[in-house]
C-alpha cells in the first residue's frame, strides 16, 4: 500500500487531469480498507480579486496502488467563505 503523502499526490494528479483545473491543496486524507479517500480543493473559477475565486472540494477514492476508483465534486464555495460550526 502506498503512503498517505503518495496517495495525496496521486489524487491531486487524477483530479487536475480530469477537471483541467488547478489544485489548491489536499484538505483531507483517510485510510480505507482497500486504499485511500482523499479530498482535494480545486480552483473552479479565477476571479479578481482572488478572494472572489470559486473553489470546490473533490472527494476521491484510490486503491492501494494509487489508481483512481471514484471521484466527485462534494461542494463549491467562494474563497472568502468560512464554514460555520461544521455546516457546509
Amino acid at each position: 500500500m502506498i503512503s498517505a503523502s503518495e496517495a495525496a499526490k496521486y489524487a491531486v494528479g487524477h483530479v487536475t487531469r480530469l477537471t483541467g483545473r488547478d489544485a489548491e491543496c489536499v484538505v483531507g486524507v483517510e485510510r480505507a480498507d482497500d486504499g485511500w479517500h482523499i479530498a482535494v480543493e480545486i480552483v473552479e473559477t479565477h476571479r479578481i480579486p482572488d478572494s472572489a475565486d470559486i473553489l470546490a472540494v473533490y472527494e476521491t477514492a484510490l486503491d492501494g496502488d494509487g489508481e483512481l476508483s471514484s471521484y466527485r465534486r462534494r461542494r463549491r464555495y467562494l474563497r472568502g467563505q468560512v464554514d460555520r460550526c461544521g455546516r457546509d
